[in-house]
């Protein structure tokens, strides 16, 4: 039989292997599914970037300074009032004990008076949106004592957002590619499953004592986990676009060549985690571990630039961290493979992948995990 007609055997022989492995199918498509709508339905707000919090008043005394302050607050477009007139204390922090509110701004009570009352659920002390909502206020504040003094400000501030990537690059866009290099990565680390089986019942000993050329099987089965890449790929980019609005801004070059390294990389560390596990389980908690640890340390969902200075070194050294920024190099920013950014990420992930595949390779040869 030709090489040729054996690969194309082979290959069948894997897709059909892998049909029939119900972890390979949840984690590489519908865990990587669920998790982006998760994801995408909490933060990303089906597509809308409007911000809004839902904000209550307290006049205790109609003052011209009260007046003032809550007709300011009135005109700032991102407060949603819970209702159109102030309310009393008691009703203000019942409405925050119960969440009704994200805050409540006391006015002063006196003309004499100068302090505003920010009143938050302890739970949301820290939160975004307190945050955002104490900033607001402050720079309310600062425009009165302007008005109050008749003292124009001499510095002005003015905000412009840039990107590497295009101007509609939105956190949907960085959430679904993220989710992507996360399922192909998965795909490579859970789906050496069958060898696994094989190996631990002695199956792959047999095969070598029949023609068939163990290099062929190998191929056949990166063929396989190929496949299935580029299959997680147009699923997950169909329901991000089409569900969720992200733009897409593809560099084929990119891509490709981030796919193709990452793939490998990963393929080589499920065939390491394959080579020392004595059973499918053993198999399937390191890979879970190595995924979990990697999907919160690697930039998926948040950027890695926002991490404690400690946590930072240690994202660096993950494969996943370089797969994810090649990926988004490839869809989103539309551009890489010209950087030198972009090919020390390649090639981090191809010493990732040669030395696992190295180790695997030489454990597979000198250890026996057959049981018969």
């Amino acid at each position: 039989m030709s090489k040729g007609k054996q690969l194309g055997k082979l290959f069948g022989a894997q897709i059909k292997m892998m049909f029939r492995e119900k972890q390979v199918w949840f984690w590489n498509l519908f865990f990587p599914i669920i998790l982006m709508v998760i994801f995408m339905v909490i933060f990303g707000g089906s597509g809308s970037s409007e911000f809004k919090a839902k904000v209550a008043v307290v006049k205790t005394s109609a003052n011209a300074t009260s007046d003032m302050l809550e007709s300011y607050l009135r005109q700032v477009p991102v407060f949603e009032w819970k209702s159109d007139v102030p309310v009393s204390e008691e009703q203000a922090d019942a409405w925050v004990k119960d969440k009704d509110v994200e805050a409540v701004i006391i006015l002063p009570s006196s003309s004499e008076s100068t302090t505003l009352e920010l009143i938050v659920n302890k739970e949301n002390e820290k939160s975004a949106t307190t945050q955002a909502v104490r900033g607001i206020l402050d720079q309310i504040i600062v425009q009165s004592n302007y008005a109050v003094s008749k003292v124009q400000p001499t510095f002005k501030l003015e905000t412009k957002a840039i990107s590497n990537g295009s101007e509609d690059l939105s956190y949907v866009d960085f959430l679904l590619t993220g989710m992507i290099a996360l399922a192909v990565a998965q795909g490579g680390l859970f789906g050496m499953v069958d060898m696994v089986e094989m190996r631990r019942k002695g199956l792959l000993k047999r095969l070598r004592m029949t023609p068939v050329k163990m290099g062929l099987f190998g191929v056949a089965g990166m063929m396989v986990r190929f496949v299935l890449g580029i299959v997680q790929i147009i699923i997950l980019s169909a329901i991000g676009v089409l569900g969720f609005g992200a733009n897409l801004h593809l560099d084929f070059p990119t891509l490709i060549v981030g796919f193709l390294v990452g793939a490998l990389a990963f393929n080589a560390l499920g065939y390491l985690f394959s080579s020392f596990s004595k059973s499918i389980e053993a198999y399937m908690g390191m890979a879970n571990i190595a995924s979990f640890l990697m999907m919160f340390l690697s930039g998926i969902f948040f950027p890695t630039s926002g991490f404690p200075e400690w946590l930072v070194p240690v994202s660096q050294v993950l494969p996943l961290t370089y797969f994810v920024n090649g990926i988004r190099d490839g869809m989103v920013y539309g551009s890489g493979i010209a950087t030198s950014d972009f090919w020390m990420g390649i090639g981090i992930l191809g010493v990732w992948g040669v030395v696992a595949f190295g180790i695997g390779a030489l454990i597979y040869r000198k250890g026996k995990v057959e049981v018969r």
